[in-house]
């Protein structure tokens, strides 16, 4: 296959890709096409590797309603509405919503994923369901499973145990949730017990850090230097870290020096921070995401991701990681050309980083033939005009497609 006249990741001279065998096998200009070999013209669009989810929590996902709305909006409904809604949990209920939202998140270029998986649940029902459908799946979509204590690891019965029979039954990244722990105490035992884990059965570390707005809480600190003196390092990542949002800057000063040593990995999820922080506030009210512009100006990587897809805590969302990063650019107030137009890596190279997928994700020769064909010029005009992915090919196999919608005006 011969993919002509593309803008490989913002460049602004045409190039042509060719794909032999599942693989990048040429990348130039006027390559001559070979007898018979299929040739699609990219008109000049924008070609990307695959968008990456970083966080996102499928085992939920397309729950919104059931068994009724969250009126409030606010987390704490979320909790209850989900904990109803765990009663009528089924293998079938499970696959059959996840099969449909990967859909949904291919149909949008997405060929990664890390989903984080409640395992405070004695029969480890989602999970295996989840581990199931990465093996499934796998032709079309890279699925990453976390093992998430939703509700605590030392504050839940049973907690440690069922975290570690999660990795013996497949999870991919160990989880934890320190802000959620009784004491202060448990939370930084929690990290110890999580980061121990990783080293003994070799896993990534993804933990769900400061999720709140208290500037108190500083589970991050703990996890920063665990990834430091284990070795760990970027296999390692803090998810929302909302608290940070709310540290003094004298601390955060501080606090820059050790995560740089770190080198351990950021996720914000700017559509589901922005709409559950900040709620205990009257005015002025905080945004709650984390310190993306610091973050990245310290040399940190940080990475974008859904969270929440029409569930009881974000009742919205179609898996698109444009939307994701278009409210991201808006609250992290990076709004500037060179913010907006190279962007796309929240959600492209960085997650992959996150992700911890290696020198085989991108567009160069001998990688796999994972790509999507954006319908625009630039990312820029990507977002402002909410172009859709006109194709995403997976080792050289087309996966998904789209016709931009034609629109008139009669006047």
């Amino acid at each position: 296959m011969l993919i002509r006249n593309v803008r490989i990741e913002q460049a602004e001279a045409l190039q042509d890709i060719r794909v032999t065998d599942g693989r990048f096998s040429e990348i130039g200009l006027g390559l001559a096409a070979a007898a018979g070999e299929e040739e699609i013209d990219g008109g000049g669009n924008l070609a990307l590797p695959p968008f990456v989810e970083s966080h996102v929590h499928l085992d939920a996902c397309l729950t919104a309603g059931e068994p009724r709305w969250n009126r409030s909006g606010t987390l704490f409904e979320g909790i209850e509405i989900w904990s109803e809604r765990k009663q009528s949990l089924t293998k079938e209920d499970i696959r059959n919503r996840v099969r449909k939202a990967v859909r949904m998140q291919a149909m949008n270029g997405v060929q990664y994923v890390r989903t984080h998986v409640d395992v405070t649940d004695p029969t480890l029902l989602a999970l295996e369901v989840l581990c199931e459908l990465r093996e499934e799946l796998r032709d079309h979509v890279e699925i990453q499973v976390v093992a998430f204590p939703q509700e605590g690891i030392h504050s839940y019965p049973n907690g440690k145990v069922l975290l570690e029979n999660a990795l013996k039954a497949g999870a991919d990244v160990v989880g934890a949730i320190p802000h959620f722990e009784f004491t202060r105490e448990y939370a930084v035992e929690s990290l110890r017990y999580a980061v121990g884990l990783a080293e003994k059965y070799g896993k990534l570390v993804d933990v769900h850090c400061d999720e709140i707005d208290d500037p108190e809480a500083k589970g991050l600190e703990t996890l920063a230097c665990l990834a430091h003196e284990s070795g760990l390092r970027d296999r390692v990542t803090a998810s929302h870290t909302c608290a940070m949002h709310s540290y003094n800057n004298a601390y955060v000063f501080k606090l820059f020096r050790l995560l740089r040593m770190s080198g351990i990995n950021f996720v914000a999820n700017p559509l589901v921070n922005i709409t559950l922080q900040g709620r205990l506030d009257t005015y002025p009210k905080r945004r709650g995401l984390t310190r993306v512009k610091e973050l990245l100006e310290n040399g940190v990587n940080v990475s974008f991701g859904h969270d929440d897809v029409y569930d009881p805590w974000y009742m919205m969302g179609t898996g698109n990681m444009m939307d994701v990063v278009h409210m991201g650019l808006h609250t992290c107030q990076m709004m500037g050309y060179d913010d907006i137009v190279g962007s796309y890596r929240f959600v492209t190279g960085n997650g992959a980083r996150t992700l911890h997928l290696g020198d085989a994700y991108g567009i160069k020769t001998g990688n796999p033939a994972n790509l999507i064909l954006v319908g625009a010029r630039d990312f820029y005009q990507a977002l402002n005009e909410h172009a859709v992915v006109l194709y995403s090919w997976r080792n050289g196999k087309l996966i998904a497609s789209a016709t931009p919608a034609e629109k008139k005006v009669h006047f």
